[in-house]
């Protein structure tokens, strides 16, 4: 009975896959082609590397990183690889918590850097944010600040409270690891920490100018609201936090381990903020 079973599933298979019994019997003695051990290796290539970058990487970035390894394949191959597969790049769509206070009377810098995002050489212009991170023990706030031109994050600080001292401390961060020549333009949104009398008086110890962006505009500080966008869908949405102690551990590893220094950028050249500027600068000394 089993036997008669195993014989009509495989004419059921057989009339499927538009072959006939011989030929099956024929494939099964001789193994997997050539072709298919290729496919097979290239699809092993592909798990790999989407498992290496947080399940982040997609089509386009997997390419490009097979290439390297001299596995010539199109982005549309590796799309239908990952499709079979049943992997793609993480997606999230979350509601926006608003995180700054701009109704206040505190003085307001012009919009000196008017979307001007590129940028020739590190440390010229840094963009700054805080931004919500849910977590079921209590509140948390990133303030963050990045660098335009390698689009690093030089600076950042997590706490409880959305205060002066959190963007104080992420600015005293970035100004220690990178010791930037004066002049250096800071920008951020009109909210009142960094309005703040505090605030203002470390920009200019720091002898960097101030730029605001103008009211109800986030377009003028859309590369660091990109940089919160990426870190809440390929880790915060992803995560669920239970505790602040996790929540920093997590977020500690992707900045400073993954985005920093691993997740390369198609507006780089393809590389890791910190390969870029490794690469200016080596461009620099010769």
């Amino acid at each position: 009975m089993k036997d008669h079973c195993s014989e009509f599933n495989l004419k059921k298979m057989c009339e499927v896959m538009g072959v006939s019994r011989s030929g099956y019997y024929k494939w099964k003695s001789t193994g997997p082609s050539n072709q298919e051990l290729r496919r097979l290796a290239v699809m092993e290539r592909i798990v790999f590397h989407y498992h290496d970058s947080y399940q982040c990487y997609g089509a386009p970035k997997i390419t490009y990183l097979l290439h390297n390894e001299d596995i010539t394949v199109s982005e549309r191959t590796v799309g239908l690889y990952m499709q079979e597969l049943g992997i793609r790049s993480c997606v999230s769509h979350k509601y926006k918590v608003q995180t700054t206070d701009s109704n206040h009377d505190l003085p307001i810098a012009p919009n000196v850097l008017n979307q001007a995002f590129k940028t020739e050489k590190p440390n010229q212009v840094w963009v700054a944010d805080i931004t919500y991170i849910p977590c079921r023990e209590g509140r948390l706030y990133l303030a963050s600040i990045l660098d335009l031109c390698t689009r690093e994050i030089v600076g950042w600080r997590l706490g409880s409270r959305m205060t002066t001292d959190l963007v104080l401390g992420a600015l005293q961060d970035a100004y220690v690891a990178k010791k930037p020549k004066k002049g250096l333009l800071h920008h951020s949104d009109r909210g009142s920490q960094y309005a703040s009398h505090d605030y203002r008086q470390q920009l200019k110890t720091y002898k960097m100018k101030p730029s605001m962006s103008r009211k109800g505009n986030c377009y003028d500080n859309a590369c660091m609201e990109s940089f919160h966008s990426l870190l809440k869908k390929e880790l915060v949405y992803r995560k669920r936090f239970k505790t602040k102690q996790q929540a920093y551990d997590e977020i500690y590893r992707y900045i400073e381990f993954f985005y920093n220094r691993k997740r390369i950028h198609g507006a780089l050249g393809y590389l890791s903020p910190v390969q870029f500027a490794a690469k200016f600068n080596k461009r620099k000394a010769a």
